[in-house]
């Protein structure tokens, strides 16, 4: 009998993994206008450990359910309908969108349209709607090869990138005429850098960065300036500065504080790709507060209107694809073991910056 694995981790110790399989839904066991959907491939980069490290808080954990005390992470990628008994969506239809780490999933299709569908179960709902949206890419050429690995792996972060960069022009950056970002070499950080450094607005980017991914961060040509974690104290401190946190260290966050004190008018939180969720109270400066893209989402598609969301991110992933071309490698993995050695690695942080992992749980 054919089977649907699902690749499962430790809500509370994510080193701990679990391998749980079922049978494969038959036509009939569909849900009335359900999909049965292959899951292809999917992207997996520290964002996704975020996920599973505000699984609880963001509600990530009830989007694909697990057994007892495990999580199912989602991840961004690629589906193929093998199964539908809805007649808009025939067999074969490929679709973009949130999926779980998992070789099978069955969608309750909804408000379906040309363009894409809502997954309308019911433990999916209360979660943003991107979260639960699917396009139908089939026809699309910006979803074919490599352009569509890029949209599996920076396009859902990219979108966190231009929203940030977004909502901090919209404040004039706090009056801040630098911006510092955190783990600078990941995906989020350099997108948002690109953007702040390429708008041609007098603001300086620096980029806080380990000491072995200097090297990356200064060849992505996106930082005024690049800063060993260790040299945070050699900072100008008479700079009024904007901070995006994409690593969610606490000491790091500290230290930084206490240097530029109330010249940090701004302390945003953005990732977690430190498993490190303790709070530090009465920091100097700006107290740090979390941006929540859904928010921003929200009030722009108000102000400008249907797809005017959609064509300002359209315009500026145009700009940001050949910067992909040129930094980015993309590595393939398939099967259960190359699926553990990406998660466990970039659990650990071995990932390098310059690798973008596509993965499926499938070995064919």
């Amino acid at each position: 009998m054919r089977a649907t694995s699902q690749f499962n981790v430790g809500k509370a110790d994510l080193s701990k993994t679990s391998v749980m399989e079922a049978p494969l839904p038959s036509h009939e066991a569909l849900p009335e206008d359900g999909l049965l959907v292959k899951v292809d491939r999917f992207a997996f980069t520290a964002n996704n450990i975020t996920y599973a490290m505000l699984g609880d808080i963001m509600k990530y954990w009830q989007l694909f359910p697990a057994p007892d005390d495990f999580g199912n992470i989602p991840v961004w990628g690629f589906g193929d309908v093998i199964a539908s008994n809805h007649q808009q969506i025939a067999e074969g239809e490929r679709l973009f969108g949130y999926f779980p780490m998992a070789t099978h999933l069955v969608i309750a299709a909804a408000d379906v349209s040309k363009r894409g569908l809502r997954d309308g179960a019911a433990h999916r709902q209360g979660v943003a709607p991107v979260y639960n949206a699917y396009a139908r890419v089939g026809s699309d050429p910006s979803f074919v090869g490599r352009h569509g690995d890029y949209q599996a792996l920076l396009r859902p972060l990219f979108m966190l990138s231009f929203l940030v960069d977004d909502y901090l022009n919209e404040a004039a950056f706090f009056g801040a005429t630098q911006v510092i970002l955190s783990s600078a070499s990941s995906k989020t950080a350099f997108g948002l850098a690109h953007l702040l450094h390429h708008q041609r607005r007098p603001i300086r980017v620096i980029g806080l960065t380990s000491p072995a991914n200097a090297d990356f961060v200064a060849s992505l040509g996106c930082y005024h300036e690049i800063v060993p974690y260790y040299r945070i104290g050699n900072l100008p401190s008479d700079q009024a500065t904007a901070f995006v946190d994409m690593a969610g260290n606490t000491d790091l966050r500290g230290r930084l504080h206490r240097h530029l004190g109330d010249r940090l008018v701004y302390s945003g939180r953005v990732g977690m790709t430190h498993q490190d969720t303790a709070e530090i109270d009465d920091l100097p400066g700006a107290k740090p507060t979390w941006f929540f893209a859904p928010d921003q989402i929200r009030k722009r598609a108000k102000e400008w209107g249907r797809g005017g969301i959609d064509q300002r991110f359209g315009a500026a992933w145009a700009g940001f694809v050949p910067m992909l071309e040129q930094c980015l490698t993309i590595i393939d993995g398939r099967g259960l073991d190359a699926v553990k050695r990406v998660y466990r690695d970039t659990l650990a942080g071995r990932i390098a910056p310059s690798e973008g992992h596509m993965l499926s749980l499938s070995e064919r």
